[in-house]
């Protein structure tokens, strides 16, 4: 009977049950690590590089960054090239997107000669890069790769700024300062508070887990990188964007309670620290002194920022509609620093506000497409989760920064924002597409709540 049922299987599939097997383990391999999988593999690799790269190296991680994107796009050429269009369609990639067509017709009424208009338009191509991000953490599993790759890297400089601070001798470059082992201190500073800050909640889960060593281990980290700020260097634009991160931090993750416990710890540890003699209190301390030079039209930072503030602010007066054009905010200062001494002398392309760089530049039109894109990005990471989470932190970092700096422009801080965005916005598009819960986090009111 048993052969008979057999050889009348074999007769309806000619293929043979044996044989049907090995098709299957055979196509199952297939699919395992076919074409696709292995070019989104790749790409996986080359988009944990990148992060890994950005706060070590300008070049390394432009090269890798072209070849990231390059995989990226071609993924989506061959496979949908209506997705990558409807990206492009989204809010949260439209807006990025028409910073850089702004400034690219910006050229047509600037002032400014073409090399210098060719400076803006670089420093805003980086956000052609939002809607391929996105659209690559859309279909990958692997977004924890790149975050975790981002915190390994920013703990490894920081461990190396800590013995850099030690022993100057061990610095990577005979220029920079003790506790600056790479780039500049303003960037370093970004990216510390940005992990520090980014990594509580989790901490929060493994202390509500029990994890106690995983826990400890992360807390040590976190405290490593707030006394590395406090003590070894830190930017002062840090006291700005800091406070509203971890108000942030309290939004979404604290009760009320915890919130007042949480304010009233960072008042006792500034008051301690204000009794030591540390970094950022001497930074603090030089405020003072630097606004007394600026009285006398000496050129120092402080000084400087405000000469640069008062002058945009005629210089957008003068067009507010439109504004100068694409490149026009160095030739400006060009034209008023003629015949002068002190500040008045002072040439700059960077008013060192974000605000006011768009005002001079493309006058309200550029402000309404600077808070569109903020205000966007706001609205898209308001909900839960870690990748809200971290989205929502970016951008208001990012946005208190650009109080004192022009930091979606600057090389640094404006690949954070992108990067911090592409990749929160392509995850959460993901979980929505899906019906996940969270890809990549656990559920911020349990840990608020303690459920």
């Amino acid at each position: 009977m048993v052969t008979s049922a057999a050889k009348h299987l074999n007769t309806l599939d000619p293929v043979g049950p044996m044989d049907t097997l090995e098709t299957t383990s055979t196509n199952s391999q297939s699919s395992w690590w076919s074409y696709p999988v292995r070019t989104q593999f790749t790409n996986d690799l080359l988009g944990t590089a990148t992060f890994t790269m950005l706060p070590w190296s300008t070049t390394g991680f432009q090269i890798i960054l072209l070849i990231w994107l390059t995989g990226i796009l071609g993924v989506s050429l061959r496979e949908d090239g209506v997705a990558i269009l409807l990206h492009l369609r989204r809010p949260h990639c439209m807006f990025p997107l028409l910073i850089f067509v702004l400034a690219l017709a910006g050229t047509a009424w600037s002032e400014a000669p073409w090399l210098t208009a060719l400076y803006t338009i670089k420093s805003t191509a980086k956000f052609i890069a939002v809607p391929l991000i996105a659209y690559h953490f859309e279909r990958s599993q692997r977004a924890t790769w790149a975050l975790a790759a981002f915190f390994i890297s920013c703990s490894l400089l920081m461990a190396l700024s800590w013995m850099s601070y030690v022993e100057p001798s061990i610095r990577l470059e005979a220029s920079k300062n003790a506790g600056v082992p790479v780039k500049n201190y303003i960037d370093q500073s970004q990216e510390f508070a940005l992990c520090m800050i980014a990594a509580a909640p989790l901490a929060m889960e493994l202390f509500k887990q029990g994890r106690i060593a995983i826990f400890g281990g992360l807390v040590t980290l976190i405290a490593a990188f707030f006394t590395n700020m406090i003590f070894v260097v830190s930017a002062r634009t840090a006291l700005i964007y800091i406070p509203a991160m971890l108000g942030v931090l309290a939004l979404k993750f604290l009760t009320r309670r915890q919130s007042m416990t949480l304010l009233l710890a960072a008042l006792t540890a500034a008051a301690a620290l204000w009794t030591t003699p540390s970094f950022l209190r001497t930074r603090i301390a030089d405020v003072s002194r630097e606004y007394q030079l600026y009285l006398e039209n000496v050129p120092r930072s402080t000084g400087q920022r405000l000469y640069y503030w008062q002058e945009s602010l005629t210089f957008f007066a003068a067009a507010p509609i439109i504004g100068h054009g694409t490149g026009s905010t160095e030739i400006l200062f060009s034209q008023k620093a003629q015949g002068k001494m002190g500040l008045e002398a002072e040439v700059t392309r960077n008013p060192h506000n974000q605000t006011l760089n768009m005002a001079v530049q493309w006058g309200v039109l550029g402000i309404a497409v600077l808070y569109a894109t903020w205000i966007c990005h706001l609205l898209l990471f308001r909900g839960r989760g870690f990748a809200s989470w971290l989205g929502f932190l970016v951008v208001t970092q990012n946005i208190f920064s650009s109080l004192l700096n022009s930091h979606l422009f600057d090389f640094q801080e404006g690949w954070m924002y992108v990067l911090g965005v592409g990749l929160g916005a392509g995850v959460l598009t993901k979980e929505g597409r899906d019906g996940e819960v969270h890809v990549i986090a656990t559920h911020p009111r349990t840990v608020a709540d303690g459920r």
